[in-house]
């Protein structure tokens, strides 16, 4: 959440940094329903006090044993008064409910675009294999190992749902063993959170009000978890940390739950994108001088893991409006799928800010001993699907099987290769 007092002194700069991300809401009118709520709060203020000496007055004249009839009758109008103010407090609380649909504001180093095109690309390792074949699509190269399944799971629970089996289920586990223990190395705790949360979880992560409509939610009221930063995140809430505990860095692999809202005919064939996935994820927690280099030490974490795999990847900066809601500033990890012949993201690294700290109230000690919002940033480490996904494609071999990547082949026994199976 932004922080009024930033909209009360920069209006300029809220309206600027609202159209580069495409939000359709004014200084003007959030100034306007502030002055008419701080306007409105001191009114009840003075009414109250009011109130309290008139209650003072009735107590003394009551021992006097003096007439209170029209003092009493003073109460009852400030009372009506109160009442009437209260209730027009509780309708400019709406405010609220407008500052949690407005995104976070850009850091300076973000470019202005509009869409993907105008990302700019930071880095790039690795050059894409040229095969003396026409490289299939991990779906086909799935379906003829006997690996992976859609038309069962279809049955089973719709549309956008797979199953894999065999050596691809090992793999998926493999590949969640081996990004948790590189986050490991790099002092990030694991944890094993719920994947049911409240409202107020959702809504303490930036997930609500506005995407309610892209997370699925159970008939008494919990949400499944569109991806565990939502958890991570919320293991730090109500808290205030020391200097001396921060950066606190967590990491967790969890499913994933997204109802895919308003993408309907986007990557339909295959995996990319599904309701249910499984992902390793990243949290920091840590000062406001401390997380622009939390930031580019996360994303080179993502970076190492492709590296470690020998996936041909890009790493881009994402422009003001194909950033995240909660994001100031965001590094998209994009790996090399043949089967497209480009690039598609496979993890997503953001800096929040005090975007997240505001809503769940995440603070630390500052050396003056002074309470100070805490910035939060998560990141993926990575989608094990489309990691998955990645290496079907680019360690496929003619014959229909696949490679294991090197680094892999301890978490698989050994095994060097998938073969189809009977």
């Amino acid at each position: 959440m932004i922080d009024i007092k930033f909209i009360r002194q920069n209006p300029e700069l809220f309206d600027n940094e609202m159209s580069k991300r495409s939000c359709n809401i004014s200084s003007h009118k959030i100034l306007k329903l502030d002055e008419d709520r701080r306007s409105k709060i001191n009114d009840l203020q003075n009414l109250q006090s009011q109130r309290n000496d008139i209650a003072k007055k009735i107590a003394f004249m009551k021992k006097s044993n003096q007439n209170i009839s029209a003092i009493t009758n003073e109460s009852k109008e400030i009372n009506n008064q109160i009442n009437l103010i209260e209730n027009e407090i509780n309708q400019l609380n709406k405010l609220d409910s407008i500052l949690l649909e407005i995104p976070n504001i850009s850091s300076s180093e973000v470019p202005f675009g509009t869409n993907e095109n105008d990302n700019k690309l930071i880095s790039s390792s690795l050059e894409p294999r040229k095969f003396d074949f026409n490289p299939l699509s991990h779906d086909e190269i799935g379906e003829n190992l006997n690996l992976l399944d859609f038309k069962q799971s279809a049955k089973m629970s719709g549309a956008r749902f797979s199953t894999l089996s065999g050596d691809l289920a090992l793999l998926e586990r493999a590949l969640c063993n081996f990004m948790l223990d590189i986050a490991q190395k790099h002092n990030y705790i694991e944890i094993s959170p719920p994947n049911l949360v409240k409202d107020e979880a959702m809504k303490f992560s930036g997930q609500l009000p506005k995407f309610s409509e892209e997370a699925f939610q159970t008939s008494n009221g919990y949400w499944l978890i569109p991806t565990s930063e939502v958890s991570l995140v919320n293991f730090a809430c109500n808290k205030i940390f020391t200097p001396s505990q921060l950066p606190i860095r967590y990491s967790a692999c969890t499913p994933c739950y997204r109802s895919e809202a308003g993408s309907a005919g986007k990557d339909t064939k295959g995996m990319i994108r599904q309701h249910q996935f499984k992902k390793v994820e990243l949290v920091s927690i840590t000062t406001n001088d401390n997380s622009s280099q939390e930031h580019e030490r996360m994303t080179n974490i993502a970076c190492q893991i492709l590296e470690q795999l020998e996936l041909p990847y890009r790493k881009m900066l994402l422009c003001s409006n194909d950033m995240g809601f909660c994001a100031q500033k965001t590094y998209d990890i994009e790996v090399w799928l043949p089967s497209q012949e480009k690039y598609r993201e496979i993890s997503s690294c953001s800096n929040c800010g005090e975007f997240q700290a505001r809503r769940g109230n995440i603070k630390y000690k500052d050396n003056n001993n002074k309470n100070q919002y805490a910035h939060t940033l998560n990141g993926s480490a990575l989608a094990i699907g489309r990691t998955i996904i990645a290496i079907l494609e680019n360690y496929q071999n003619k014959d229909g099987s696949v490679n294991i990547p090197q680094q892999l082949q301890k978490y698989l026994n050994g095994m060097k290769i998938i073969k189809k199976s009977s």
